[in-house]
């Protein structure tokens, strides 16, 4: 991407590209396995050898990755997922698509993750899954949540969108976790759009690659070498195309510096918005964590985020709460902390193609907007 094109301050999110995924894709173009093949299989190998785990298994996108872990683990018609809010509507769409509902909990108004504690207080006798998100890529303990649960035969499912590459000790991912990955166009890594889960058993994994090719149990080897097939339960068209893992596999090269420039952004702007009265900056943990998103709290923040957007600046808000979304009414609860982010929460720019300078007109244009629109200043969590 020229400097004339770069995106800048203007945009919330924005893809980045190393410069070589364009070939990657010819050369699979070229080869004419468009589909699932070889290409994908080594972006599984190189996904489960960069967490260190022993199997990885790719899929279309990240809201696949979780519909498919859900059935992989079960859950269904009449049983509960217990599931933050604050998330992308995906997650709780993932719920539904297998005929669950979401019981939806309350956050840690610092990180605006789920607590253990929280998941663990929120259990039913309905309950088949507790679905943690790992929000803004922060990496959350659930060692003592999978050893209240595993003996209970619910499954921890970790929603890890935002969190690829982030540790927690080990990677996410590493944690025995049933875990999903989202890798579209504006994640730390990109496949231009797909996702991951990563299994807990060798049977798991069986389970999940049956799902994602419509039941069919062969290889793509063995269906072409056969006049039949079996199809042995219900499945879905969900692989991830050799196109997209190419792409995957050029930007998993590139990653130990999308790692490095994005930590390096946050905190740059940490430090920047660290004498601004009227801001709380949302902890992700960025030791740990490889940053997917760089949030603030403000007073008045709709006005706030109107004004900004006047200044062509490119804040976003991630994300309004679900259980205030028409969609999901029926399974409303009082989240107190959930509510206060929902109208506080405001999502400054934050991708590969900033510069200091860039955040620094950010930060800049904010404090002029606080200085003009005024309010209360927020808590300090």
């Amino acid at each position: 991407m020229s400097a004339s094109a770069r995106p800048d301050a203007r945009r919330n999110a924005s893809p980045y590209l190393y410069g070589r995924e364009a070939a990657a894709v010819a050369r699979v173009l070229e080869g004419g396995q468009y589909g699932h093949s070889g290409v994908t299989e080594e972006f599984e190998r190189r996904i489960a050898a960069f967490l260190g785990v022993p199997e990885a298994v790719a899929v279309a996108s990240g809201t696949a990755a979780l519909h498919t872990a859900l059935l992989a683990a079960g859950v269904g018609s009449g049983q509960e997922v217990i599931v933050p809010s604050m998330t992308f509507c995906a997650t709780v769409q993932a719920i539904l698509a297998v005929g669950a509902t979401p019981r939806f909990v309350d956050i840690d108004p610092a990180t605006l993750c789920v607590t253990g504690q929280l998941l663990l207080e929120a259990v039913t006798d309905k309950t088949a899954a507790v679905l943690p998100v790992l929000f803004g890529g922060r990496p959350i303990d659930l060692h003592a949540v999978r050893a209240e649960l595993d003996g209970h035969g619910i499954a921890v499912i970790e929603d890890a969108a935002h969190a690829f590459g982030s540790r927690h000790g080990t990677h996410v991912g590493a944690h025995g976790a049933l875990t999903c990955f989202s890798f579209g166009p504006i994640k730390n890594l990109t496949c231009g759009q797909g996702g991951m889960v990563i299994p807990r058993t060798p049977a798991e994994a069986d389970t999940i690659r049956r799902i994602r090719l419509l039941g069919v149990v062969q290889s793509q080897g063995e269906r072409a070498n056969i006049t039949s097939y079996r199809v042995n339960g219900f499945g879905l068209r969900y692989q991830l195309s050799s196109i997209n893992a190419a792409i995957g596999l050029v930007q998993l090269d590139g990653f130990q510096a999308a790692e490095d420039t994005r930590r390096h952004l946050w905190r740059t702007y940490r430090d920047a918005l660290a004498p601004l009265d009227g801001t709380t900056l949302v902890d992700v943990d960025v030791d740990h964590a490889v940053p997917h998103l760089c949030q603030v709290r403000v007073p008045n923040r709709d006005k706030v985020f109107a004004h900004l957007r006047r200044r062509d600046i490119g804040v976003g808000v991630h994300y309004p709460p679900n259980h205030t979304q028409p969609a999901f009414a029926a399974w409303h609860r009082s989240l107190p902390a959930t509510e206060q982010a929902g109208e506080e929460i405001l999502s400054l720019p934050f991708h590969q193609h900033l510069t200091e300078t860039d955040i620094d007109r950010v930060v800049t244009s904010l404090a002029q907007t606080l200085k003009s629109v005024g309010g209360t200043r927020c808590a300090s969590f």
